[in-house]
């Protein structure tokens, strides 16, 4: 196991949630990495909190393309610990344990109170440890969880809707929290302005390139910010 996760995570504390016993084992696989029937359920939920959740900038969950171009960026046989920001119903969560190994851990970090319900619900797995906080708070919820840095954080959540102070904790905080060429990678709809990350992200991380994913809907802006 990555020397990186301790056996603090015995200790967790606050509202640090982990759910599930051991299943057996999960090899790193090309599996489906989103099943059509939890997207169907997903995209219900996204409807009904895009009303009502200001931290939502799409109507319907990422696509199966969307999934696929983001985490492609990732090369599992060399990363263990992830992080996900704004994981709502969890179409990423279900690529990233199709692929992680048996030792991996993913952390959630969901604001939304309704969305952590229905992750502890649909991925009841031993490497999956949910926090309902803010994605400011990565740096503790590492902490809490027994890691020292992550190899690689996914982010969903609208940073053209946050302040600007609030984007800059978050990148910075993110940057932090990331391990050497450890990579950020945030995805966005089409529509928000691309200066609201993109200046960020450059002013913090040695790398950043962004790309876009047309066959998503919205379509969807991809960044990829390497420490």
């Amino acid at each position: 196991m990555d020397n990186r996760i301790h056996s603090a995570s015995n200790q967790m504390a606050g509202r640090l949630i982990r759910w599930g016993k051991e299943i057996g084992p999960h090899p790193v696989s090309n599996r489906e990495p989103v099943e059509s029937k939890g997207f169907s359920v997903g995209t219900f939920s996204y409807m009904k909190h895009f009303v009502k959740d200001k931290y939502i900038a799409s109507i319907t969950p990422t696509s199966e393309f969307g999934v696929r171009h983001v985490c492609g960026k990732i090369d599992f046989r060399r990363c263990s610990v992830f992080v996900e920001y704004g994981p709502g119903t969890g179409v990423f969560t279900r690529y990233l344990l199709s692929r992680m190994g048996p030792d991996s851990r993913v952390i959630l970090i969901e604001r939304n109170p309704d969305f952590v319900r229905m992750l502890a619900h649909r991925f009841r797995d031993p490497r999956v440890v949910v926090r309902n906080v803010c994605a400011s708070n990565v740096l503790h919820a590492l902490e809490e969880c027994g890691v020292r840095s992550a190899d690689a954080i996914l982010s969903g959540i609208p940073f053209s809707f946050l302040p600007y102070e609030t984007r800059m904790e978050i990148v910075k905080n993110t940057h932090v929290a990331l391990r050497k060429d450890g990579k950020f990678l945030a995805y966005q709809t089409f529509y928000q302005a691309n200066n609201h990350l993109k200046e960020p992200l450059e002013s913090v991380f040695r790398s950043v390139r962004v790309e876009y994913e047309m066959l998503n809907i919205p379509p969807m802006r991809i960044y990829e910010a390497v420490k």
